[in-house]
């Protein structure tokens, strides 16, 4: 059986503290500075990164930008733009003379430049906000996607419609498509189209408009080399609830010409268009499977001239992230879930060799130059630091994010296992000690089931589901890694689909009992499960399948009825493919592993939360969960967050969260 142990001599924790003097809690949780976003300077020589730091009286999240001289080894971080200015998505001038980001300005979100160490100036002025922005190669263009109306022929049109619908005492809204809202926002009918304007050193000339014969939402915009062409993707809106056929499109900077679609072959997912530092290549990932939102994504190149592609990596089999290319064009990066990890890759394009640049923990943004690599890495006792890659060395700390803080806080020590799961695969899981532990003690067990479904709890220092929070209140922690998560490769990943209740629980029950007999510690009488999303679904299908496991259970925006689940949430593609189909076409697909259908067996206390907001498994969903429980005079609690989407944002409302959820946890298991 696979086991990889922490090593905590090598945690930027272990370098910094010889002594802890708190558990860590949620309270510290909240408090982290969390760093984003890394880019290195065109001469390499220093970098910029977002940095996120809470006024928690404020309940808010406050961003501001910092550089670093990397040509100095003793240099110090040094902030750029105040905290209450909220700067974000910083990009270096190309000359590196100056950053440019997007910050609010009277109330809309416009573009800022700061030149390090003097004071930041606004660009823009544009009536409507400015959704994201994209500097050209030459320093002369912008790429800017702003949301309008369809029918608007300029941007102040869209601003008289927003205001004149805001003051309009009628609140009436007629839909004539879905999706009518999504994720957590009522549509309002503006789509977000691709717009160029001329950098100027005053300003920004008038934005040309790129896509509007488009009835699209423009995403991931990139500049060719030479910047007179942008490559993107977009969905177009008819069927968009059901479809997952994103193209890659590209168009003339100077709007001489509408967008040509490159993918129109095929159905599924295009994303992330990516040119060569020649331009003769465009590289982008592709989906081979129309509908399904988790297949593989594999790399493609595009030749520009001769219209032909080749997959690049073909035979890796795992899911590409967002792709960078190195300065000489000969290699591709991009980061994948892998064993539980999330790892940096390199691929050679010619080669088609792959190679991990990082070894245990979660990689996030990255930024190529050359002869190096900046990234951000955290893992399951550390929060994110920024990281670089010199040569073909390994990835070394840069920053000491939170040093004070960590200083105080004793984590939980962690270990990866493995074991025989649902047909005697091989599937992979953690176990978290609590701060404290004692050998010959036997502790509590928070049992974490991971959302997605094909996604992965691994080595990750998570900021809504960070299993230390629990190692912090005196509770051991197991997740597993089932039948569905991603970093396996393709097969386990499909495995899931269509099998909601089957494979997956039977890895879950597997993974319990394996860890039950292999770590003495766990008080397999005193355990609580807790998951949210598909997580919860699966909690409300122990609750019918596995009633005997658990002292209590935590289901968060979980599924509890696939019926009402397929006529009310807006994302129809998803339990499309996971049932085979629209349930009025495969009801018995979706009443196979339906939660609602196995109500009567209920018997273990409950707690269910739900966000008001959340429109991706919708409010009734955690209502009908509570009212079974209630109905039956089950022990049960309904934490419900008006103000929350799918997931608990607001420092506040995330310390009060996880206060309850241990309390209703601890209530149970008697500690």
């Amino acid at each position: 059986m696979l086991r990889i142990v922490s090593a905590a001599a090598l945690s930027l924790t272990a370098s910094i503290a010889t002594a802890a003097t708190h558990p860590y809690s949620i309270d510290d949780q909240v408090r982290f500075d969390r760093v984003s976003s890394p880019q290195l300077a065109p001469d390499g020589e220093s970098l910029v990164y977002q940095l996120r730091e809470t006024d928690f009286d404020a309940d808010k999240g406050l961003n501001s930008l910092w550089t670093l001289s990397l040509a100095n080894g003793k240099a110090t971080p040094q902030r750029i733009t105040p905290a209450s200015l909220g700067a974000h998505d910083a990009q270096w001038a190309p000359d590196g003379s100056a950053v440019y980001f997007l910050a609010a300005k009277d109330g809309s979100q416009q573009l800022w430049r700061v030149v390090p160490g003097e004071d930041a100036e606004t660009l823009s002025e544009l009536p409507v906000d400015i959704g994201s922005f994209l500097i050209a190669p030459d320093g002369k263009q912008l790429a800017l996607l702003i949301d309008v109306f369809a029918d608007c022929t300029n941007l102040a049109c869209t601003a008289a419609r927003i205001k004149s619908a805001d003051e309009d005492p009628v609140s009436g809204v007629m839909y004539q498509r879905i999706f009518v809202r999504h994720w957590d926002t009522w549509e309002d009918g503006r789509n977000t189209q691709l717009f160029s304007a001329t950098l100027k050193d005053d300003g920004l000339g008038e934005p040309v408009a790129l896509s509007s014969t488009l009835d699209a939402d423009i995403t991931e915009p990139a500049f060719s080399p030479d910047s007179r062409t942008l490559a993107f993707s977009a969905r177009l809106k008819q069927g968009e609830p059901w479809s997952t056929n994103f193209d890659i499109y590209t168009v003339a900077v100077d709007g001489s010409a509408a967008p040509s679609n490159h993918t129109a072959m095929n159905q599924a997912w295009d994303a992330g268009p990516l040119y060569s530092p020649d331009g003769k290549t465009l590289y982008y990932r592709a989906m081979k499977r129309p509908g399904f939102e988790a297949d593989r994504y594999g790399i493609v190149a595009l030749d520009l001239d001769k219209g032909s592609t080749r997959e690049i990596g073909a035979t890796w089999d795992r899911s590409a992230g967002a792709l960078q290319v190195s300065p000489d064009g000969k290699t591709l990066y991009t980061t994948a879930d892998d064993l539980g990890q999330h790892r940096l890759f390199a691929i050679g394009v010619a080669s088609q060799r792959v190679s991990a640049l990082s070894k245990d923990g979660s990689v996030g943004n990255f930024d190529v130059g050359t002869g190096q690599i900046v990234l951000t890495m955290d893992n399951l006792d550390s929060p994110a630091q920024v990281y670089r890659i010199s040569g073909s060395g390994k990835p070394k700390p840069i920053t000491k994010l939170n040093a004070e803080r960590l200083a105080d806080i004793e984590f939980g020590d962690y270990e990866q296992f493995s074991f025989k799961g649902w047909n005697d695969d091989e599937v992979h899981g953690y176990v978290v000690k609590p701060a404290g532990y004692k050998k010959g003690r036997k502790y509590p067990v928070a049992f974490i089931i991971h959302g997605g479904p094909q996604g992965s709890m691994g080595n990750h220092f998570h900021y809504r589901w960070n299993p230390q929070t629990y190692a912090g209140a005196g509770f051991a922690v197991v997740f597993i890694d089932f039948h569905g998560s991603t970093g396996y490769g393709q097969a386990f990943t499909d495995a899931i689909s269509r099998d909601w209740g089957g494979k997956p629980l039977a890895d879950l029950q597997k993974g319990w009992a394996y860890a039950l007999q292999e770590y003495s510690f766990l008080d397999g009488d005193k355990a609580c499960a807790l998951g949210a999303s598909y997580g919860g679904y699966m909690i409300n299908w122990i609750a019918g399948q596995w009633p005997d496991a658990f002292r209590c259970l935590v289901n968060h925006d979980g599924v509890f009825d696939a019926r009402s689940m397929y006529y009310s949430t807006e994302e129809l593609w998803f339990p499309e493919w996971e049932n085979g189909g629209p349930y009025y076409e495969k009801p018995d697909a979706y009443e196979r592993f339906n939660p609602a259908t196995r109500v009567e067996r209920w018997k273990t206390p409950m707690m269910v939360i739900q966000g008001g907001l959340d429109y991706r498994v919708p409010l009734e969903q955690g209502l009908s969960a509570f009212t079974a429980l209630q109905r039956q005079n089950i022990p049960s609690q309904f934490l419900y967050y008006p103000d929350e989407n799918h997931w608990v944002l607001k420092p506040h409302n995330s310390v009060q969260w996880h206060r309850a959820v241990e309390a209703w946890i601890k209530r149970w298991t008697g500690e």
